[in-house]
């Protein structure tokens, strides 16, 4: 599976972003749970988000509950990550992952493809 994660930017602190991650064409996400992931420069990935492969189930990193919203859309083959109220420490790079099976996870390592992520700039 191929992923193309896009929608990144230079936002304002307050403002919103949404990120899409697109699965290669003829590949389905049906079958894959997703991730987000992030990297802020000198620091290490670490989780933000993830989703089911049906997604009805969701979970998030402390610091983003309650603003970031992770979905996914499988008849397009994508997952999305609706960014609102957008801080300084937010900004990173933003990754996005996918797993086989059914469950998402918080763990970087249990991710079998990634996308080559976009960056996401909040100015204060």
């Amino acid at each position: 599976v191929q992923l193309q994660a896009f929608g990144g930017g230079l936002v304002q602190a307050g403002g919103s972003l949404r990120l899409s991650c697109a699965a290669s064409s003829g590949r389905t996400f049906t079958n894959y749970a997703a991730g987000w992931f992030r990297q802020a420069p000198g620091k290490e990935r670490e989780f933000v988000a993830t989703i089911n492969w049906g997604g009805g189930s969701t979970a998030y990193e402390d610091s983003v509950k309650g603003h970031f919203t992770i979905s996914r859309d499988n008849a397009k083959n994508t997952v999305y990550l609706q960014m609102n109220s957008l801080k300084p420490e937010d900004t990173a790079v933003y990754y996005c992952a996918a797993r086989r099976g059914v469950s998402g996870s918080s763990i970087a390592s249990l991710y079998d493809y990634w996308g080559q992520g976009t960056q996401v700039t909040v100015s204060s």
